[in-house]
């Protein structure tokens, strides 16, 4: 008889796992998911109850024959893989694989990777959660009716190649109606005044025109506030009341995912992917020495603050012995979790506070530590005293007018001794005690009063951050899919990240407008935020996923049919825009070709006259002036006369200059000499340097500009950054599913690794 066998997603857990409980069981992976509805096709049952159509994942056959040879013919199969929706699918998937007469499944759950907890979730495992996992197959199946419906229309209305997705596209819709608030934020003008004082004792300070006559002041110009300096000519200036006040600062709660990816975008500048790749690093084990891998923290995907009584106790205890008891409550602190959070995780926190940073920064990378170190920081400080601010607030009179100066000072620094979030710093700089001590009917010299302009500020564009926290806030996505919905926003090519903050491109727009216009209920905020709540109900087997499916179904498909015919063609029609063709008068409309955007008369095929365009700052389309036909360094090869670079409907081309005699034409991407990386080339004595280039089969690689002289040649992107381990010129960027974007050295025996 075969020993037990325990199932889990990632090879990284084996190791773990063997080392707890030794030679009593066999240990498997599945390396993420093994069966998914089959790529090419919808693989949905839309007549038979939208009963989905699984396959084996492509690839995948060396694991589950690998799964099925660990299993043997053993009667007990433990079922372990992350304890979350995806990871009950992908154990509902592994027992209908591994599904054998006379042979138990059971499903354990590891919130973390420790002895006791280990050895805990195995003695006690359970039953697999049937709605759980009708929860995710709903999602998937939500995803795939919509995405695999709507895009083939995209494909026709607009370009190939382009997608939609259920959650995504809403993602979408907000950045772009955020960038529309932008165009239509007209800036208004405002002016401040301000004091600068001196009393009897150092330092000087500032004071800020806030009153007048007892009423709250506005200055519009600088009309306004040339009157408003002529007018304290000559007051006095003097202290009418002084407040003080000691106020507590409590600290934030140990992380949730969200909060987690939005302090570390913030404090650390890692991207959300990057965060959750080394979040599940450190809670997958990392090796305390020679084979002793531990489990740092705790499952990482939580919309809990929920913690275990045991966890704040221990931390009380490290708390006292560094910090001395004035830091420690005297019971612990627990946090109350808000409306319509699943809790079915704790928070995230490390597995044991006495592995401290320090402790175990030998063996993490700096990236590990880092983050480690802001989740072991952010715990402890939730157990710890209040910080006791004092506040100081100081009104002065001159004459009508009234000025105000605050301040604040730490009178107990609290948890903020170990750890204070973004905002907690910012509100800590911006409120620093610059002042002297002022007493109430005090004179103050003034040294100078300075007026100045101001302007109101348009509403800003999300990072990631912000992005994550609007999602979260409107009930958009989950724990598991925030770090999906960013990647897969930038990854379609519908925005683009321009220092840090998301911009919709010109297609972002175009695509965004036709679905809004065509399913405005189906990308819409509540809707799908409503979707959300509809897949929580079903795990919680409030709602049969039937019902959810039938009742977002019957109206998508008339919605779908009707914008197949309705929904405008960017090949044909086009966007109006109001600009007059220069040649025939005609209107001119945005269309899409091969090649990008463009505009092109409306009256075509009469009148052919097309051009490029771009947006100013409000959004108004710009046509940009018509340049005439570049020669290029390129001879035609029927004829042997210059090639010419020329616009046309579909974007730029080159063009034989013996037209019409000679009617030969190329694709500007088939005939460039590639887009620079701004690497040099590698090889020795080469003063080529690397840039992007096509395979005959279309595929994108990277080789020296000095070819066929020079041969070098790379799949990955080089990146102009030497390698820190090696000194290497260049590293080079490679994107794969499980790790995202990451660098690499080239160089033989060099295993440095960057996720960025």
């Amino acid at each position: 008889m075969s020993k037990p066998l325990i199932v889990v997603e990632s090879p990284t857990k084996v190791r773990t796992i063997k080392k707890y409980l030794g030679n009593k069981y066999n240990v498997a992976a599945t390396v993420g998911h093994i069966k998914d509805l089959p790529a090419k096709e919808i693989g949905i049952d839309v007549e038979n109850g939208f009963k989905p159509k699984y396959t084996n994942i492509p690839g995948k056959q060396k694991v589950i024959k690998a799964l099925k040879q660990a299993a043997g013919n053993a009667t007990d199969i433990y079922l372990a893989p992350d304890p979350d929706r995806e990871g009950e699918a992908i154990a509902w998937h592994t027992a209908d694989i591994l599904k054998k007469k006379g042979r138990n499944f059971y499903r354990v759950l590891f919130h973390e990777f420790t002895k006791n907890a280990i050895n805990e979730a195995i003695s006690s495992p359970q039953e697999l959660h049937k709605n759980k996992y009708e929860a995710q197959q709903t999602r998937r199946i939500l995803d795939r009716l919509v995405g695999y419906q709507i895009s083939p229309l995209l494909w026709r209305k607009v370009k190939g190649g382009l997608s939609a997705g259920r959650v995504q596209s809403v993602a979408l819709r907000i950045i772009c109606e955020r960038e529309r608030a932008i165009w239509a934020f007209d800036p208004e003008e405002y002016w401040s005044i301000t004091a600068h004082l001196d009393s009897s004792s150092p330092p000087p300070f500032t004071a800020k025109l806030v009153k007048k006559k007892g009423e709250k002041i506005k200055i519009p110009d600088e009309k306004t506030s040339n009157a408003i300096v002529d007018g304290l000519s000559g007051k006095d200036f003097m202290v009418d009341k002084v407040l003080k006040k000691t106020t507590k600062r409590n600290p934030l709660p140990p992380f949730i995912t969200s909060k987690l990816q939005q302090e570390s975008i913030r404090k650390l500048r890692y991207s959300a992917r990057k965060t959750m790749i080394i979040a599940q690093q450190l809670y997958e084990g990392i090796e305390l020495g020679p084979g002793e891998p531990v489990g740092l923290i705790t499952y990482m995907r939580t919309d809990s603050t929920r913690i275990s009584k045991e966890s704040a106790i221990e931390a009380l205890k490290l708390i006292k012995k560094n910090f001395g008891k004035d830091y420690a409550p005297a019971t612990p602190r627990f946090f109350k979790n808000k409306k319509k959070v699943q809790d079915a995780h704790e928070a995230i926190r490390p597995t044991s506070v006495f592995n401290s940073p320090e402790k175990v920064a030998p063996y993490l990378s700096l990236e590990q530590l880092a983050l480690y170190r802001l989740i072991w920081q952010r715990f402890i400080a939730s157990q710890m005293q209040p910080a006791l601010i004092n506040k100081i607030s100081v009104s002065i009179k001159a004459g009508d007018y009234l000025f105000n100066a605050s301040g604040s000072s730490i009178k107990f620094p609290g948890f903020m001794a170990l750890y204070m979030s973004v905002d907690d710093e910012i509100e800590s700089e911006k409120k620093k005690d610059g002042l002297p001590e002022l007493s109430e009917n005090m004179l103050l010299k003034l040294i100078k009063l300075e007026p100045k302009q101001h302007f109101t500020m348009p509403p800003p564009r999300f990072s990631e951050a912000s992005l994550v926290k609007e999602l979260e806030e409107n009930g958009i996505g989950r724990p598991s899919t925030y770090t999906a919905i960013l990647s897969t926003i930038r990854g379609k090519g519908y925005v683009d990240l321009v220092k840090g903050y998301f911009r919709p491109n010109e297609l972002g727009f175009i695509v965004n407008d036709l679905l809004v216009e065509n399913f405005p209920e189906v990308f819409n905020v509540e809707f799908t935020a409503k979707m959300e709540d509809n897949l929580d109900q079903i795990e919680s087997a409030e709602i049969d996923s039937l019902h959810i499916l039938t009742l977002f179904y019957d109206p998508f498909k008339t919605k779908l049919d009707k914008a197949s015919e309705a929904m405008l063609s960017m090949k044909g029609v086009g966007i109006p825009t109001g600009l007059s063709c220069p040649k025939c008068n005609k209107e001119l409309n945005i269309k899409v070709g091969k090649n990008g955007h463009f505009l092109s008369c409306k009256g075509y095929p009469d009148c052919t006259f097309s051009t490029d365009y771009i947006r100013d700052d409000k959004g108004k389309v710009k046509q940009l002036e018509l340049l005439p036909d570049k020669t290029v360094d390129k001879v035609c090869e029927k004829c042997g006369k210059p090639m010419v670079l020329k616009r046309g409907r579909y974007g730029q081309f080159l063009a034989c200059s013996g037209y019409p005699e000679c009617k030969n034409t190329q694709s500007v991407n088939s005939t460039q000499p590639g887009k620079k990386t701004g690497v040099k080339c590698p090889e020795k004595d080469c003063s080529g340097d690397l840039v992007e280039r096509k395979s005959k089969r279309g595929k994108i690689f990277y080789g020296c500009s000095n070819f066929p002289k020079c041969t070098f040649a790379t799949w990955d992107k080089p990146v102009d950054e030497k390698c820190p381990k090696c000194g290497a010129v260049f590293l080079v960027e490679k994107t794969t599913k499980k790790q995202g974007t990451v660098l690499n050295c080239l160089t033989k025996g060099c295993a440095y690794q960057e996720i960025k």
